[in-house]
């Protein structure tokens, strides 16, 4: 079996095993990592949506568009929190040198402050 670095967006093989034992045909982890994000950003879509609606058509009180605003904001930082995991995992913890994981970090530092400021 390929050896398994981790689980985020860029980590590349896991193997399936079949009722015999014998390995099965590899799959991108990746690709699963991408599909669960994929579905989180389409639920963000929903809930961006139903705001929209309820802004133009519903004439949603204030309180409640807050309380969908903020739904929506959470999951928003839910998936950049998913993101940023991936990118600490990927590009920091398994970096092939430590001048590529000090690069990486900076780089998240960098984006983290712009998102915190």
């Amino acid at each position: 079996m390929p050896e398994r670095r981790g689980t985020g967006l860029a980590f590349a093989l896991e193997c399936d095993y079949t009722p015999w034992g014998m390995t099965a045909s590899p799959k991108s982890i990746a690709d699963a990592e991408k599909a669960k994000l994929v579905k989180r950003l389409s639920r963000i879509r929903g809930q961006v949506d139903a705001l929209q609606r309820a802004i133009t058509e519903q004439d949603a009180p204030s309180a409640k568009l807050l309380q969908q605003a903020t739904a929506c904001r959470g999951a928003m930082d839910g998936f950049i929190a998913e993101v940023i995991e991936d990118h600490i995992r990927d590009k920091v913890v398994e970096a092939a040198n430590k001048g590529d994981a000090s690069r990486a970090a900076e780089e998240l530092i960098g984006i983290v402050h712009s998102y915190l400021t």
